[in-house]
């Protein structure tokens, strides 16, 4: 179907391309955690286990997961987990770093210093000049170390326990000390990336590290860079879906769709995006398909508009009052529950939307949790950010 000109891309056919292209359906599944980072471009790794399990849930032998996830994020350094767009935590497939830098860290970068800096001058602290001094030597320190928790570079650098009140007088009154603070904006900055955790890979301590060596790119290029991947993976999308993920200003994703081409296409929400030449129809998966994702989840996280593959009624339930989403069941391409991991180490689930589903998704889904539980083992796993549903399901 076409609509003005335009290739019609219906739900069913989003599904497909989800499915295939997020590595979600069973013949789709990738063999390494570098392939599945290089596939979804990012993986939200603000919670460290979240990491783990979508890896887990995209490669073909769930065993390898924690070795070898360990091993491309700590060994070898072919994955990095860092801040990027809309000033949040992803591993990225390491030769994306430059790129994810110039394209969304330094504008935020530069904000996160000046207010840094304006927060310590209201409070008396010392100045920019003493800040730079104490972030030279703690990154020589960070350097001599190879990877360091933030106490264990205040010993080095006596400096970094400094603390200081932010907001004297007023309700949210705290006092701040420099190394968290300033770990955080080198963190935006690119200068240290998230490191091995203390604990398990369940763990959210974690030590920092010098981030990887990288060009400084032109950020209009950088940004036409990571459009590009993005649309690949996850096209087609909205103008307000990409200005959502990336957290660019409309002026700037608009310039990045012509940098690369970009094809538009009729969605049911309206006009969507496509890569050059990926407006040809896509094949459904050989076989129905069911997952279990974790939370954070960059295929449930993927676009603003999510009504395509998430009811709006199962909303309530499955994502905290910040928006951020919880575990979830899904079969064939749309959410139609969530799970959780109770004290036990029971995996749990609830189907909350079962319009179509019968004894092949719930064989399918049981078969999902079955393989889910046989890696994840004695590990115990608690997300970040706590949902209704998540809970429920594991108190």
């Amino acid at each position: 179907m076409h609509d003005g000109g335009r290739r019609h891309i219906a739900t069913a056919e989003r599904r497909h391309r989800l499915a295939l292209r997020q590595r979600l359906a069973g013949a789709a599944r990738a063999g390494s955690p570098e392939e599945v980072a290089g596939s979804m471009v990012a993986l939200h790794g603000t919670d460290p286990a979240a990491v783990h399990l979508a890896v887990g849930a995209r490669l073909a032998d769930a065993a390898k997961t924690v070795g070898e996830t360990e091993r491309a994020l700590y060994e070898d350094g072919a994955l990095v987990r860092m801040h990027g767009m809309r000033h949040t935590v992803f591993v990225f497939p390491t030769e994306l770093t430059a790129v994810v830098h110039a394209s969304t860290g330094r504008t935020v970068a530069a904000r996160e210093r000046a207010r840094l800096l304006k927060n310590m001058a209201e409070a008396g602290a010392p100045d920019a000049a003493w800040l730079t001094e104490v972030e030279e030597s703690a990154l020589a320190a960070l350097a001599r170390r190879g990877q360091a928790t933030a106490a264990e570079l205040a010993r080095d650098e006596p400096r970094l326990k400094e603390q200081y009140v932010y907001a004297a007088g007023k309700s949210y009154e705290g006092v701040h000390t420099v190394s968290t603070q300033l770990l955080r904006v080198l963190g935006v900055e690119g200068k240290v990336v998230r490191g091995r955790p203390l604990g398990s890979w369940t763990s959210s301590q974690f030590r920092w590290a010098p981030a990887p060596e990288h060009p400084e790119l032109d950020q209009g290029e950088a940004q036409a860079e990571l459009l590009r991947r993005w649309l690949t993976a996850c096209g087609p999308a909205t103008e307000d879906d990409l200005k959502w993920w990336t957290g660019w200003r409309v002026t700037e994703v608009r310039r990045a769709l012509t940098a690369i081409g970009a094809e538009a296409v009729s969605l049911d929400e309206g006009t969507g995006y496509v890569v050059s030449g990926d407006t040809g129809p896509v094949a459904p998966p050989a076989e129905p398909w069911a997952a279990l994702l974790p939370a954070l989840d960059p295929t449930a996280m993927g676009w603003q508009l999510r009504d395509w593959y998430l009811a709006p009624e199962l909303r309530p339930l499955l994502f905290d009052r910040s928006g951020n989403v919880g575990p979830t069941v899904w079969w064939n391409g749309r959410v139609v529950g969530g799970w959780a991991q109770r004290a036990d180490g029971e995996i749990v689930r609830r189907i909350l939307d079962g319009d179509g589903i019968g004894r092949e998704a719930e064989s399918a889904i049981a078969a999902e949790a079955e393989r889910l539980a046989s890696w994840v083992g004695t590990a115990r796993i608690t997300p970040r950010f706590r949902t209704p549903l998540e809970r429920e399901l594991s108190a």
